[in-house]
């Protein structure tokens, strides 16, 4: 299953005791649906507030859905006013996890560089008044790629068995005031992302020189991290298996 939705009145992807999440909802939709309980499985969790584009999730069914289109629709119906909407669903081979048989994941960051408010695109990135330097964060962003121990960007709550990580690309572009950060890898530990771009951020607006921010990323402590990026400039970009 394809999946995008607008995080910001979501609690985030997985089930919760309270709140709204996005599993949940969809998961409550596909049993109804189907006439059977079903047990939705995620790429990966995001936090409250992030969107995706294309997020990926599996379930298994005794029954066959016979009709693709006519299913869209009926779950579409009741999803689509609640900021999600069901790209596409495939049939795959009983071995598919949506998360364990990922090869790489793809997040997106949006910065807003501009003095004015964004109106049309509120809660869709990140407002940043403050003219950032591009080259400088470029730069930065070289220094994410490859493997390396990234505890400086890690939460506290984490529960990854290892902080070391192999960043494919972090790639940086501008587009009149909108910057776009991209970022590939495998995994990312939580928060990882949005700590990263706390850090290009103090790069850009030159809080620190490039000698400031390679201590900080190999000195491995998250006290020495900047504040994280807000989670509605976030955008979990694609799966890729």
């Amino acid at each position: 299953m394809l999946i995008e939705y607008e995080g910001t009145n979501f609690r985030g992807w997985q089930v919760q005791k309270k709140g709204k999440t996005i599993q949940g909802l969809i998961q409550e939709k596909v049993s109804q649906i189907l006439k059977e309980k079903i047990i939705l499985f995620g790429s990966g969790r995001t936090d409250s507030g992030v969107h995706a584009i294309e997020q990926s999730a599996h379930f298994d069914i005794k029954n066959k859905i016979n009709q693709k289109e006519r299913f869209l629709k009926s779950i579409n119906h009741f999803l689509n006013r609640q900021g999600i909407t069901i790209l596409d669903i495939k049939k795959k081979k009983y071995n598919f996890h949506a998360r364990y048989s990922a090869k790489m994941r793809i997040y997106k960051y949006i910065i807003i560089n501009r003095s004015s408010r964004p109106v049309l695109e509120k809660n869709r990135g990140w407002h940043i008044t403050k003219k950032l330097d591009l080259s400088i964060m470029k730069k930065g962003a070289k220094k994410l790629e490859g493997t390396n121990d990234f505890s400086t960007f890690r939460a506290s709550s984490c529960r990854a068995k290892s902080p070391i990580k192999t960043l494919k690309l972090v790639k940086i572009k501008s587009i009149k005031n909108k910057i776009e950060i991209e970022f590939r890898s495998k995994s990312f530990l939580q928060q990882q992302v949005r700590s990263m771009v706390g850090c290009l951020k103090y790069l850009g607006e030159k809080k620190w020189s490039l000698k400031n921010f390679d201590s900080v990323m190999r000195s491995k402590k998250r006290t020495l991290c900047a504040p994280p990026a807000p989670s509605e400039g976030l955008y979990l970009f694609r799966i890729i298996y």
